[in-house]
């Protein structure tokens, strides 16, 4: 079975015509399928329309949440409570076009374990944030420790395998293209043109795709904590430099502000160090804290004749224990 999860908030506008335009790219891949809708708190009448849904078409799972925690909040809810061997991550705004579907599964029923949907262009109704994505990404990929596909976002398909692995994240402050890369698996990509919403207005406010854009920077890359050693470095240099430069210039007063400058430069190129070693401890005790495991096992490859003896082996002393 396919499992597509859907958070939802404040989305009237849109949910009947999303669920249809599902149904119909769903029907047209062939096989069982589900369509979990997480209600992440909404005060429009999407819950009622959800439940109506629900009411009318069994394949139509409703999670509702206690109240709205946010769209990584919604999308952790919707992924525990999927049943299918392969899950689909998508928005309900049309923004992640439903025909594009068939293609993630077509990918995944080719062998793929994680099929990301990468947009090969994007429309976005505010200028600003049309100019600050491409910028987001350019840095996510200079900074980032792990390979994570760029121009990509919730919108895959990952393998009962590959979600579980992310399900085990005990993380709180996630960035799931970041976390579906680092599980690795073997990857695939489907593209696509991100068009602009339907209709309404986007649900996230600004402040929440900055702390978004944190969370991207933070969970995968160190250096940002290890800037203060290329400052060291740098500091140091300059200091070495104007205390060279001391030796050569004959001028009292000169050579006091060079010495100045460069007790200035030596001192602040001891707090970056300082700093430098600093981060890297608390870098590991954020490694200990999330609680990531060291290697995620994807299959174990044993002979048939090791597995049979292995399996005679357990089946007599189940016999031994029950006697």
């Amino acid at each position: 079975m396919i499992s597509v999860v859907v958070p939802i908030y404040n989305e009237e506008e849109l949910i009947c015509q999303f669920h249809e335009a599902v149904a119909n790219a769903l029907d047209s891949a062939g096989g069982e399928w589900e369509v979990v809708y997480v209600n992440d708190g909404s005060v429009d009448s999407s819950l009622e329309l959800l439940n109506g849904l629900q009411a009318a078409d069994s394949r139509v799972t409703v999670v509702e949440l206690s109240r709205n925690w946010g769209h990584m909040g919604a999308i952790s809810a919707g992924l525990e409570t999927a049943r299918g061997r392969a899950v689909i991550l998508m928005d309900g705004d049309f923004q992640d076009p439903p025909e594009v579907l068939p293609q993630l599964i077509d990918a995944w029923r080719e062998g793929a374990e994680v099929v990301v949907a990468v947009r090969r262009s994007r429309q976005e109704r505010s200028k600003v944030l049309a100019k600050l994505f491409p910028l987001f990404y350019r840095v996510l990929g200079a900074l980032s420790d792990y390979p994570i596909p760029l121009n990509a976002g919730i919108f895959s398909l990952m393998d009962r395998k590959a979600l579980d692995s992310v399900n085990a994240m005990g993380e709180k402050n996630r960035y799931l293209p970041g976390l579906r890369a680092w599980v690795g698996y073997q990857n695939a990509i489907v593209y696509y043109d991100r068009h602009d919403r339907l209709a309404g207005d986007g649900k996230l406010s600004f402040i929440s795709r900055i702390k978004y854009a944190m969370d991207a920077i933070t969970s995968f890359s160190y250096k940002p904590l290890r800037l203060s050693f290329a400052l060291f470095c740098f500091s140091t240099c300059m200091a070495a430099l104007l205390a060279l430069s001391m030796l050569i210039v004959k001028s009292p007063l000169t050579m006091v502000g060079l010495g100045v400058s460069a007790a200035v430069f030596f001192i602040g190129g001891l707090v970056l160090l300082s700093v430098g070693v600093l981060g890297e401890y608390i870098g590991r005790v954020y490694d200990e804290v999330r609680g990531r495991p060291l290697s995620i096992i994807s299959k174990v490859h044993r002979s048939s004749a090791l597995m049979a003896s292995q399996t005679s082996g357990y089946q007599d002393e189940k016999r031994h224990r029950a006697a």
